[in-house]
């Protein structure tokens, strides 16, 4: 047994003595301080550390911030809707700054552990200028990001198109924007390449309904029958809610090959049109049956 603990003692020290001098060995090689060198090693091992428990409390934090201002927006004021996106899209986004600028941090204080950075942070500009040329779409992208931030042209949760793209807005930075569609497709648009966009759910939404009836019915009466189902429709609380004015008969739209189109209009909260679209649909149907009015085929 005392041979074997022998065997173990010699084996380490000579494993130290080898590691030892092969570390120095390298050490100088390059010509540096070995102590000088294990201190600047353990200090670079310590900032990854600093850095990930910096990410992990600032993410704590702009989720604390991003549950607090959504919160606050949405129990106040006529446009508190559009407030809360606004404050869910700007945390989100400073959430990605943060990180980014700690990450950095981070590299050039390992850095800055080795070798002056003075002198690479000048090549950098240099190289980043040189860069520029050909980053131009990225910088188009980033500037445009910036200005729909600021503008609060859309923000995360609103329902957009963008040309024949449209879908819920599920995440934004200052290069892209990621929209989910109806069909569950999920499209990465670059903020450079917006030309127009078309906000579905901005202040208010509004149904238009072109109801078409036979040429044998009464106008008058179908009239009638649409206004009939708009109050019912208005005095139903589980819908009442979602509506910002009482549904509008305008009267004939068109005189169609097979028949008469008459509009209705109805004001809604935001992102709420297609849920009442389908309900008055349901409705005028069920009316139209139980009346006996007529609606043609095509």
């Amino acid at each position: 047994m005392m041979m074997l603990l022998s065997l173990l003692q010699d084996s380490t020290a000579a494993l130290s003595t080898g590691a030892g001098s092969v570390f120095s060995g390298i050490a100088n090689l390059f010509d540096v301080d070995v102590a000088w060198l294990v201190r600047q090693l353990l200090r670079a091992g310590i900032i990854p550390l600093l850095a990930f428990a910096a990410l992990r409390v600032s993410k704590g934090l702009m989720n604390r911030l991003e549950r607090h201002l959504s919160e606050e927006e949405e129990g106040t004021g006529e446009h508190s809707y559009e407030d809360a996106r606004r404050a869910r899209t700007v945390a989100r986004l400073a959430t990605s700054v943060v990180r980014i600028g700690i990450i950095a941090t981070a590299i050039l204080l390992v850095l800055n552990l080795f070798f002056p950075i003075g002198p690479l942070l000048a090549g950098v500009g240099v190289f980043g200028l040189a860069l520029s040329f050909g980053a131009q779409s990225l910088v188009r992208d980033m500037i445009s990001g910036f200005f729909i931030l600021v503008e609060n042209q859309f923000g995360v949760g609103d329902i957009i198109q963008v040309g024949t793209t449209s879908g819920v807005v599920e995440r934004m930075t200052l290069r892209i924007v990621a929209l989910r569609d109806v069909e569950g497709v999920l499209h990465i648009i670059p903020n450079g390449e917006i030309k127009m966009i078309s906000n579905k759910t901005r202040g208010w939404s509004r149904v238009v309904l072109d109801v078409g009836v036979g040429y044998g019915e009464r106008v008058d009466e179908v009239i009638a029958v649409l206004a009939d189902v708009g109050r019912e429709f208005t005095q139903d609380e589980e819908w009442a809610e979602d509506l910002t004015a009482d549904p509008i008969v305008q009267g004939v739209q068109g005189l169609a090959d097979s028949s008469v189109t008459v509009r209705v209009v109805v004001d809604t909260k935001p992102g709420k049109q297609w849920e009442v679209k389908r309900e008055l649909h349901r409705r005028i149907k069920n009316r139209f049956d139980l009346e006996g009015i007529e609606i043609p085929f095509p």
